[in-house]
C-alpha cells in the first residue's frame, strides 16, 4: 500500500505493481466466488475474475439475465445456479443486484452467511442505510466492497484492451482478519486499475452525490439550458447540438482527460481562455449551492429513501421507460443521432 499525494492531501492507493494478480490468486486459491446477480456488474466482475484465473459461479434468477450468463459460458449446475444454492456454495459472495433488488433478495442471501464468509458488494448503498435497506450482516463474517469507478461494461471492456478501472475499497467489518487481503486480491482480479481507499458511507454519499450531479443529472442540465438557449435564439439543431455536446465529447473532453483543464485551457483560442476564465465563476457561484443540498439531501438519507420508495413501486420500471423514451426523444438528442451517423468513422 503506497502513500500517494492528491494536490496536497496524502491517501492510501494499491497498485497492480504492489498487489499483483499472482498474490490475488494465492490470497483466494481456496475461495468459491459466488458472484449474485448478472446484470450490470455481474458480468464484468464474473468475467474478468474468471479469465483471471479464479473460482467463479454466478448465482441469478431464470430470465434473460440467466440467459446471458448461458451465453457467456456460465454452464447451469456447475457454474450457474439459483441465487439460494449459489449462496451456498459461495465462500466470498458478490452482492452484485442492484439496491432494490439487494433488499428483495436479502431473506434469500442472509441464511447462507454463515460464521467466516465474505460478503462484498460494489456500493454502500446497502450498508450505509441499513436502517432503511433491513441489510443487516451477521457479526461473524467480513464485510467488504470494491466499487468499480464506472460501468460493468467499461470494466470488462478496459480489461480486454490491457487497461483497468480505477476502483475505491472498503473494509465494513472484519470477522477473519482476513477481510483486507480479501478485498485487494478481489479489486486486483476483478482488473481494478489502482485502487484507493474509502469507507461505505462515503463511497455511498459520494457516488450518489457524483450520479446526481457531474456525471449524469448535472451534465444533462447544463448542456440541455446551453442547447435551449441556442435554439431560442435562432441557431440551427445541428449548431446548437455541435456547439453544445459534440466538441465537449469528441474534441476536449480527451485533453483535459489526458492532461487537465489548464492544459487544455492553454491550448485552446485566446477568445476561449479569457472567456473561459471570466465565466467559470460565475457558474461555480450559481450552481454550488444547488450541489450543497443535492450533497444534503444524499447525506441524510433522503436520496436513498426516494430510490427505495420509488424503485419497490410496481409499476417503476414502466413509469421509467416513459421517462427515457422523453429525454430520448427531445430535439437534442435525436439531433445526436444525426449527428454520430455523420462523423467520419461512421461514413
Amino acid at each position: 500500500m503506497a502513500k500517494m499525494n492528491f494536490g496536497g492531501v496524502t491517501e492510501n492507493v494499491v497498485t497492480r505493481e504492489e498487489f499483483p494478480l499472482e498474490k490475488a490468486r494465492e490470497v483466494l486459491k481456496d475461495e468459491t466466488i459466488a458472484v449474485i446477480g448478472y446484470g450490470v456488474q455481474g458480468p464484468g466482475q464474473a468475467l474478468n475474475l474468471r479469465d483471471n484465473g479464479f473460482n467463479v459461479i454466478v448465482g441469478q434468477r431464470q430470465g434473460k439475465t440467466f440467459d446471458k450468463a448461458v451465453a457467456d459460458g456460465f454452464v447451469p449446475g456447475e457454474t450457474l445456479f439459483s441465487i439460494e444454492e449459489a449462496c451456498k456454495k459461495g465462500s466470498i459472495i458478490m452482492c452484485l443486484l442492484s439496491d432494490a433488488a439487494v433488499m428483495s433478495v436479502w431473506p434469500t442471501i442472509k441464511p447462507e452467511l454463515t460464521a467466516g464468509k465474505a460478503l462484498y458488494f460494489s456500493h454502500g448503498f446497502a450498508i450505509t442505510w441499513n436502517d432503511r435497506t433491513g441489510v443487516v450482516p451477521p457479526a461473524d463474517i467480513d464485510v467488504i466492497m470494491v466499487a468499480p469507478k464506472g460501468s460493468g461494461t467499461s470494466l470488462r471492456t478496459m480489461f480486454l484492451e490491457g487497461r483497468g478501472l480505477n476502483s475505491s475499497y472498503a473494509v465494513y467489518q472484519d470477522a477473519t482478519g482476513h477481510a483486507l487481503d480479501k478485498t485487494l486480491a478481489l479489486g486486483i482480479g476483478i482488473g481494478s486499475g489502482y485502487m484507493f481507499e474509502t469507507t461505505f458511507i462515503r463511497e455511498a454519499t459520494s457516488d450518489l452525490t457524483g450520479e446526481r450531479g457531474s456525471l449524469m443529472g448535472a451534465i444533462q442540465g447544463l448542456l440541455l439550458a446551453q442547447y435551449e438557449t441556442l435554439r431560442e435564439n435562432g441557431h440551427t439543431p445541428s449548431e446548437a447540438f455541435n456547439e453544445t455536446v459534440e466538441e465537449l465529447t469528441q474534441s476536449l473532453m480527451p485533453l483535459f482527460a489526458k492532461n487537465g483543464m489548464d492544459w487544455m485551457y492553454a491550448n485552446c483560442s485566446t477568445t476561449a481562455q479569457r472567456g473561459a476564465l471570466d465565466w467559470m465563476g460565475p457558474f461555480h457561484d450559481a450552481i454550488k449551492p444547488v450541489m450543497q443540498k443535492l450533497y444534503a439531501s444524499v447525506k441524510c438519507g433522503n436520496e436513498a429513501q426516494i430510490s427505495i420508495d420509488s424503485n419497490s413501486k410496481p409499476d417503476y420500471r414502466v413509469k421509467l421507460n416513459a421517462e427515457l423514451k422523453a429525454l430520448h426523444d427531445s430535439e437534442m438528442w435525436r439531433t445526436a443521432e444525426t449527428v454520430r451517423q455523420l462523423r467520419p468513422e461512421n461514413n
